[in-house]
């Protein structure tokens, strides 16, 4: 995954966990507008997230930035 992507995903990751706690849950969609305004960097975060990884729908932020971090 580039480090753009990654970074885009730690940066949410944080602003939800502030907001809302430990235990917001986020899917990849959390990570992209409403709109598809980047189709290869969305398959990308979903081929990490579906195929890859078969992370379930929702998943807590505080688990995809563990992750993340750890380069998986």
């Amino acid at each position: 995954m580039r480090q753009e992507l990654r970074n885009k995903i730690i940066d949410v990751c944080n602003k939800k966990i502030v907001s809302k706690g430990d235990n917001v849950g986020l899917s990849f969609y959390a990570f992209f507008a409403n709109k598809n305004d980047n189709s290869e960097l969305l398959m990308e975060a979903a081929t990490w997230w579906i195929q890859i990884h078969k992370l379930d729908h929702f998943v807590k932020a505080v688990v995809i930035k563990k992750m993340i971090q750890a380069g998986l």
